[in-house]
């Protein structure tokens, strides 16, 4: 089935100090970003571009994104594999590079799943499941920048 799938999100600054942007270290980089009947989510700029640290930023929502979309995609492969996945963690990692000209791209992201299987006899699938998973991952697929995978494969109830 072949489909078109509109979303939309309206993001809100709030970092007005009183004189709007008459400097770089007049305004706060202070953002809610809102979808209808979801909780709205703080946001900032990071850290080194004069961010809150304590909200998300761009580049956190880009890293959670890839992770999310290959974790969601990779349980639908298990499925389909027959294997069976009882617990999953991303230890999930980008790099991103300013060019010196006031921008950057990120340079790659290396996703690091601990998968939990239920089975010894479902190790090799497991494993198999990540190739077809990153296939299946809209994000992974629309970023012009690797996205890696370096999965480990635990069983449950092994020591």
């Amino acid at each position: 089935m072949f489909g078109e799938h509109r979303y939309s999100v309206r993001t809100t600054w709030t970092g007005d100090r009183g004189s709007g942007t008459s400097g770089y270290r007049d305004y706060d980089r202070a953002v809610t970003i809102e979808i209808d009947g979801k909780p709205a989510l703080l946001a900032s700029s990071d850290k080194p571009f004069r961010g809150d640290p304590s909200r998300w930023n761009p580049e956190d929502l880009l890293l959670a994104s890839l992770s999310e979309c290959h974790l969601l995609s990779y349980l639908h492969a298990c499925v389909q594999a027959g294997v069976v996945v009882v617990g999953y963690e991303d230890d999930a990692a980008g790099v991103m590079v300013e060019d010196g000209r006031g921008g950057g791209a990120f340079r790659e992201v290396v996703l690091r799943p601990r998968v939990t299987v239920a089975d010894a006899s479902m190790t090799e699938a497991a494993t198999a499941a990540h190739a077809q998973a990153n296939e299946w991952c809209f994000i992974a697929n629309s970023v012009n920048f690797p996205v890696r995978h370096e999965p480990t494969i635990l069983v449950a109830g092994a020591s």
